[in-house]
């Protein structure tokens, strides 16, 4: 059922780039359609052109704004003057509801959501960790900081949200069983993006598309393509598509294994248009959470191989042979092999387009969490009459 009024809404998250930044896009432009006005605030220092592009896209949906300003991706003094801003900038709009997305994003909406409640503003506080700090070991310095941090901020929360069984299990393992509400709402993506991507004539046999950082993975893609060549006895072809702060690295290890020439390298771009230049996509994360390039590859029919990490299980199937062992080159190249050689390999592992789509579409993401923005905002309203 929907709200009775029109909410609202206010994302917070720090790095307006990848599954983040697809997410909190994907749900304004859907709740701005449904009447409901949205904004956003994140950080002003991160993304490029590509990025910019995307905001020209959203701006016309969010009808509360954008505010970028700078939010550093490490824990300091200079969040002080963020959450000060931040502050001044999201009173001034009256929110009934602020999501934070990823640490630092469910940070600065909850501190804030909570100093609007102390003055008397009706605001529910929600919290999507989206992986980020989740991907901490218990007993790393930063783990032993961070997730006592998470448990003491369930007490400025009203729901947490999470995009996956995954996300959802290892918050339980790691910081505990929350005391306050919480759902579990998948990733899904637009109807348009259901439609099959045929490769082009010249498509390279592997793709990778991603961020350019080791998290991803690409100098296993490119240590895999390499055994691949080998065990199938030919020279194959591949793209890396993506931007970040180690990609002189991954163009430098393709050259020192003889691959330059058959390794090209692109900027970040459009991901439909980059499933056309390929026949298969690669996707050898060392960590994810509910990775969005997987199911826009998923939904475009494309041959996805990926590493047996986050939630990519509950989108290909837990005993998938599309899945690798996590950081494990030769167990990529194995099956990157199988899809090169088998002919019904696609067909065969691939997810069933009817039961994928119903699952993983995004009208039913909206419509899941437009209803607990409505719960919760009617909850918190309810509270805040009884205590007057």
């Amino acid at each position: 059922m929907q709200p009775q009024r029109p909410l609202r809404i206010i994302h917070c998250f720090r790095s307006p780039v990848g599954g983040i930044f697809r997410h909190v896009r994907d749900l304004a432009e859907a709740h701005a359609v449904a009447g409901h006005q949205v904004g956003i605030l994140c950080d002003s220092t991160t993304g490029g052109t590509y990025e910019d592009s995307l905001f020209d896209e959203i701006r016309p949906h969010l009808a509360l704004g954008l505010v970028r300003m700078p939010i550093h991706r490490s824990i300091g003094p200079m969040d002080f003057a963020a959450l000060w801003r931040g502050y001044k900038e999201i009173r001034s709009l009256q929110p009934d509801v602020l999501h934070g997305h990823g640490a630092k994003g469910g940070a600065i909406a909850r501190l804030i959501g909570s100093a609007l409640r102390v003055n008397k503003y009706s605001v529910a506080r929600l919290y999507s960790p989206h992986g980020g700090s989740l991907h901490y070991s218990p007993r790393s310095l930063a783990g032993r900081i961070i997730f006592p941090l998470e448990r003491f901020q369930e007490r400025l929360t009203d729901a947490l949200v999470f995009v996956c069984d995954f996300e959802r299990q290892t918050y339980f393992a790691k910081v505990g069983k929350p005391r306050e509400r919480h759902a579990l709402i998948y990733n899904g993506i637009d109807d348009r993006e259901f439609e099959a991507v045929d490769a082009r004539p010249d498509a390279v046999d592997f793709l990778y598309i991603g961020m350019m950082r080791d998290l991803k993975g690409p100098d296993l893609f490119v240590e895999a393509f390499s055994r691949t060549e080998r065990m199938v006895g030919r020279p194959l072809s591949a793209l890396m598509v993506g931007d970040g702060p180690q990609q002189g690295e991954y163009r430098d290890l393709a050259v020192e294994q003889g691959l330059g020439r058959r390794i090209a390298m692109r900027p970040a771009m459009n991901a439909r248009e980059a499933f056309a230049l390929a026949r298969h996509v690669v996707i050898p994360s060392r960590a994810e959470s509910m990775p969005y390039i997987v199911l826009e590859a998923v939904a475009a029919q494309k041959p996805v191989i990926a590493s047996r990490v986050g939630g990519i299980p509950e989108i290909l199937g837990k005993g998938s042979a599309a899945l690798a062992e996590p950081s494990d080159a030769q167990s990529l190249a194995t099956i990157m092999t199988a899809a090169i050689v088998e002919k019904d390999w696609a067909s065969r592992l691939m997810p069933e387009p009817h039961t994928f789509k119903s699952r993983f579409a995004s009208s039913v993401m909206t419509a899941e969490m437009l209803q607990l923005y409505g719960d919760l905002n009617q909850s918190v309203r309810t509270s805040a009459k009884a205590s007057t």
